[in-house]
């Protein structure tokens, strides 16, 4: 048998067997269950509009402080990390490695109650702000090692032309180096944001006020109080409203940056 007819054969194989697969889901489902338990209209007209304007709008206000906390603290790390200050270096690779290391719901979890216990200290904005201190020391672990490899990518050339037109290393860096390296890791800071966007779920563990709560603890809250599931197909929706134009944003901006390449 020729190989172009075994790939074809092998193709039609699997085509076969997903097609099976729906069909199955199709037939066995009981569809009357699942249409009045996840997508009652009903319902999802209840969680409106308060979806919207309380819980999409905090969960944007969220990721929001999560990653420009998240890029300032990144930044500093990711210049510490490349210092050649030997104790700059070793603090900047122990807290990154150690808070890429930890599940963002433990930290959340130690913001919010260990470390309020253990210090006497009530974090600013109560749990909600403790949750978000956690979200922004994640976040500038990944971050710090984002930009690093950003700036380690721009070209030595373009370094040493400034230094050679007088430019100390502190100019250099802000106005030659770290422009080009935030060009180069635009699609991977998106994508950043993204997960962020997602992480923001994680702050159920920290308790939230009514007037504070996201997506994910709005929606739970309307599940409790409906008997229904319909208010997490809305919730998973509003997140695929948010986070599917970053998503495109992310490919757009690759395939520019392949482009200028």
């Amino acid at each position: 048998m020729k190989a172009s007819t075994r790939r074809r054969l092998v193709q039609g194989v699997l085509y076969a067997v997903f097609i099976l697969v729906v069909l199955v889901v199709v037939l066995l489902a009981d569809w009357d269950t699942i249409g009045s338990y996840f997508f009652n209209l009903e319902v999802a007209a209840e969680t409106f509009p308060e979806i919207v304007v309380i819980a999409a709008r905090n969960t944007i206000l969220y990721t929001a402080i999560a990653f420009v906390g998240g890029l300032f603290l990144g930044l500093l790390l990711a210049l510490m990390k490349l210092s050649p200050v030997l104790p700059y270096r070793w603090f900047a690779t122990a807290y990154i490695e150690l808070f890429r290391g930890l599940p963002a719901l433990l930290v959340i979890f130690g913001f919010a109650f260990a470390i309020p216990i253990a210090f006497q200290w009530r974090p600013p904005g109560g749990s909600a702000g403790a949750g978000l201190m956690a979200l922004i020391v994640v976040a500038a672990a990944y971050i710090a090692e984002t930009i690093r490899a950003g700036i380690e990518a721009v070209p030595k050339g373009q370094v040493e032309a400034a230094r050679s037109l007088g430019m100390n290393p502190a100019w250099t860096m802000v106005s030659v180096v770290l422009p080009q390296a935030f060009r180069i890791i635009t699609p991977p800071l998106t994508n950043e944001l993204v997960i962020l966007i997602k992480d923001t779920s994680l702050l159920f563990i920290a308790g939230m006020a009514l007037g504070e709560r996201e997506l994910t603890v709005f929606a739970r809250d309307s599940v409790t109080s409906q008997a229904n599931a319909t208010p997490l197909v809305v919730a998973a929706l509003m997140y695929l409203a948010i986070t599917l134009p970053l998503t495109q944003l992310v490919a757009k901006l690759e395939r520019h940056n392949k482009r200028g390449r």
